[in-house]
C-alpha cells in the first residue's frame, strides 16, 4: 500500500491555552487530514518533558504529557467551572514557564473533584496501569517535595529506594500521589478519545518512542539495574553521537545507557511491556536512533562533549526478535539516520522494518549517505526533513550555493519552486510512506524549526497558526496525494 500523512508534533497545534492540547483544535486537525486525504498523523513523543523541555527527555517512558490536558473537556465533564478556565492566549512561540506556573493550579482543581468521588473508569485505568503509574506518581511526589531536583541529587535513602523511606514518603505523600494519578486519567482519557476519532477518520497515528529514558525519569529509578550505574543510581555511561561535520564536538544527550546482558538476561521484558504499551496508544511506532541497538556510543559519564566515547556492541537480532514476538512485525518503524555501518544495514533488513528517508540529506554536501530517490526502497518512509531539520524554506536559505543548484538541477526546478518539487519527490517515490512535516506544506522558513540537535533553548516552541487550515490548501495535499497514488481508497 502506498501512503503519505504529515508530521505534525500535538504541542504545535493552536490552542488557546499556550500549547496544543486534545482537545477541539486537535480534532480540527483530524478533520484536516482526512480532508486533505491523509492517512497517517506522526507526532513527536507525549510524556512529561523535563529537561529542555525536550519530548526526548521525559519523566516517565509510560505517562503522558499534563501540558496537552484539554481544559475545555474537563470543564464538558463537570470537573472545571467556566469561571476557572484562563483566558485564551494569541497563537504564538510556547511558553514553558507560564505553562510550568498555571497548569497544576486548575489541573489540581480538576483532580480534587475527580478524587472525590472516583469514577469506575478511574479506578479501573489506575488498577490497568498500575505497573508504571504507582513508581511514576511517587517519583513526581518526591521530586516535588525535592523542590523539583534532579533524580541524581535526591537525598541516598530516597534516590536508591530504601524500603523504609519508601513506606515513609509513600504515606507522606498519598495525596501528591493521588493528585498525579488523576493527572495521568485525564491525559489517556481524553487521548483514547482523539486516537478513537482520528481511526474512525482513517487516520493511524505514529507515535515516537526515544530509545533512552531520562537520567531523571522513574524508570531510572524504578529499575536502576537495568542501565549502566554504580549501585547507588549514579551513571557511570552515557548516551550520544560521535563528532561529525554536523557537531564538531558531537552530541552528549546524558541518557542512561542500557544494560543489554541484564535485558537479555530478563528476556527483554522491560523492553517487551513498553513496546506493548507503546502500540496500545499507537497505530505505528517509530523508534528514534534505531541504529542503538546494533552498537550504541557510549560516553563517560561527566564528560562536557562526546570526545573521548566509543562504540559498544548492542542487543542486536535478540533484542529485534523479542520486539517481534511482543508487538508483531508490522509495528515499528525504524528511526535509521546517522553514521551506518554495514552491520546497522544488515539488522534493519533482518528486522523487517522500514527506515528513513530525508529528501534534504540527498543534496547536503555534509550528509556522507546517499539519500538520491533513485537508491530507496519500497520499504522505507521518506520525509522532506524531520523535526531535526530546519524546514525546506529554511534549508534553501542556509544551504551553500552549491547544494542549492545540485537540487534545481536534479529536481528540474527553480530555487523558488525546490519546496513543492522536494515534496512532490517524496510523493512519486517508491517509499510505502512519504511523511511530509506540516510546515513544508506551509512554505514556512526557519521561524518554524522544532528543534536545533546540541542546542539549548529555543526548541520545541513552534506552534500553527489555525488559520493555515484552509479548504484550499486540504484540496492542494488531496490533489498531489492522489496524483502520486497515496490517497486511500474510496469507501
Amino acid at each position: 500500500m502506498r501512503a503519505s500523512g504529515i508530521l505534525m508534533p500535538v504541542f504545535s497545534l493552536p490552542g488557546p491555552y499556550g500549547i496544543g492540547t486534545l482537545g477541539h483544535e486537535a480534532y480540527r486537525f483530524v478533520d484536516f487530514l482526512a480532508e486533505a486525504k491523509q492517512t497517517f498523523w506522526q507526532i513527536l513523543p507525549i510524556g512529561p518533558t523535563g529537561y529542555g523541555d525536550s519530548p526526548y527527555q521525559s519523566f516517565s517512558a509510560f505517562a503522558g504529557n499534563p501540558y496537552f490536558i484539554d481544559f475545555g473537556l474537563l470543564a464538558q465533564q463537570g470537573l472545571l467551572t467556566a469561571e476557572e478556565l484562563p483566558p485564551a492566549e494569541e497563537v504564538g512561540p510556547i511558553q514553558y514557564g507560564a505553562l510550568y506556573n498555571q497548569r497544576p493550579l486548575i489541573l489540581a482543581r480538576a483532580a480534587q473533584r475527580l478524587l472525590a468521588a472516583p469514577s469506575p473508569a478511574y479506578q479501573r485505568f489506575c488498577e490497568e496501569q498500575a505497573s508504571w503509574l504507582e513508581d511514576y506518581a511517587l517519583f513526581m511526589a518526591i521530586k516535588e517535595e525535592q523542590g523539583q531536583a534532579g533524580l541524581a541529587d535526591w537525598p541516598d535513602d530516597l534516590r536508591c529506594r530504601q524500603p523504609d523511606a519508601i513506606a515513609a514518603a509513600q504515606a507522606r505523600l498519598a495525596d501528591r500521589c493521588d493528585y498525579y494519578k488523576a493527572v495521568q486519567f485525564f491525559f489517556y482519557h481524553q487521548w483514547g478519545a482523539l486516537k478513537a476519532y482520528a481511526n474512525r477518520k482513517g487516520i493511524r497515528l505514529i507515535g515516537d518512542i526515544p530509545i533512552y529514558v531520562s537520567p531523571d525519569s522513574s524508570d531510572l529509578w524504578t529499575r536502576p539495574e537495568l542501565f549502566q550505574t554504580d549501585g547507588q543510581v549514579h551513571l557511570t555511561r552515557v548516551a550520544g553521537c560521535p563528532p561529525d561535520s554536523f557537531a564538531a564536538d558531537g552530541q552528549l544527550w546524558g541518557n542512561p545507557l542500557y544494560d543489554w546482558p541484564r535485558h537479555a538476561a530478563e528476556d527483554f521484558a522491560w523492553w517487551k511491556r513498553r513496546m506493548r504499551h507503546a502500540t496500545s496508544i499507537y497505530d505505528l511506532v517509530r523508534i528514534d536512533h534505531f541504529r542503538g541497538f546494533e552498537s550504541y556510543f557510549s560516553i563517560p559519564a561527566g564528560n562536557t562533549t562526546a570526545h573521548g566515547g566509543e562504540w559498544v556492541k548492542g542487543p542486536g537480532l535478540a533484542f529485534i526478535d523479542a520486539m517481534h514476538q511482543a508487538v508483531g512485525r508490522d509495528a515499528v518503524i525504524a528511526e535509521d539516520l546517522g553514521y551506518l555501518t554495514d552491520e546497522v544495514k544488515a539488522l534493519l533488513a533482518a528486522s523487517g522494518c522500514p527506515g528513513m528517508k530525508i529528501m534534504q540529506f540527498a543534496f547536503d554536501s555534509r550528509e556522507p549517505g546517499n539519500y538520491l530517490p533513485y537508491t530507496y526502497t519500497a520499504n522505507s518512509v521518506v520525509y522532506t526533513g524531520t523535526h531535526d531539520n530546519i524546514t525546506t524554506q529554511g534549508w534553501q536559505q542556509s544551504a551553500s550555493p552549491e547544494d542549492i543548484d545540485y537540487a534545481c538541477r536534479y529536481l528540474r526546478c527553480t530555487p523558488d519552486g525546490l519546496t513543492d518539487a522536494m515534496i512532490c519527490a517524496c510523493l512519486s517515490s517508491v517509499s510505502a510512506l512519504a511523511v511530509i512535516p506540516m510546515a513544508d506544506w506551509l512554505h514556512l522558513g526557519p521561524e518554524a524549526r522544532i528543534n536545533t540537535p546540541s542546542t539549548q533553548g529555543g526548541n520545541w516552541q513552534w506552534r500553527l497558526d489555525a488559520a493555515a487550515l484552509t479548504q484550499d490548501l486540504a484540496h492542494t495535499i488531496a490533489g498531489l496525494t492522489s496524483l502520486y497514488d497515496r490517497a486511500p481508497a474510496a469507501t
